[in-house]
């Protein structure tokens, strides 16, 4: 089913999960390396959109200061940012706020879950792939739960 209306719980657990391939790379290596461009992309640009388009960010509130790209016409062009330099200086540190915070957050729960993540490797090691089923017989994790959906709240 398609999606177009994401909490921000749900879309920092998303960018926890895009990272979590580096956060693997420090947590078992101990470096970094470039296997990680695109996902640094993606979450970057996530994180973006929930500061500039859909009002995620306490310290820039609800305004839009990025419209939504036209698929057709391509983005901006290069044009100029609708606002000025010091709320993009604001724009970049919540946008480096959030995904530092969901960086932190991935290698925390890596460090703590390094067992069923060396489970699951070595699974994968003897299996190229598996299926959710194989995951979680592997790793001994139970379903993800459903997406909450709780009502909004009134004001009385």
């Amino acid at each position: 089913t398609d999606r177009y209306n994401y909490p921000e719980a749900y879309l920092r657990a998303k960018i926890i999960g895009i990272l979590g391939g580096r956060a693997a790379e420090e947590v078992v290596y101990g470096t970094k390396t470039t296997g990680a461009e695109s996902d640094i992309e993606q979450a970057t640009d996530l994180a973006r959109n929930m500061v500039t388009r859909w009002g995620m960010s306490d310290k820039l509130g609800m305004v839009q200061l990025s419209p939504r790209q036209n698929a057709f016409l391509g983005g901006a062009g290069g044009a100029d940012k609708p606002y000025s330099e010091a709320t993009a200086q604001l724009v970049d540190a919540e946008v480096q706020r959030i995904i530092q915070e969901s960086h932190a957050e991935a290698l925390r729960l890596l460090a703590a879950h390094r067992g069923v993540l060396d489970a699951l490797v070595r699974a994968l090691l003897d299996k190229e792939t598996l299926d959710e089923r194989e995951i979680l017989d592997v790793t001994g994790l139970p379903p993800a739960p459903p997406l909450e959906t709780r009502p909004l709240s009134r004001v009385e």
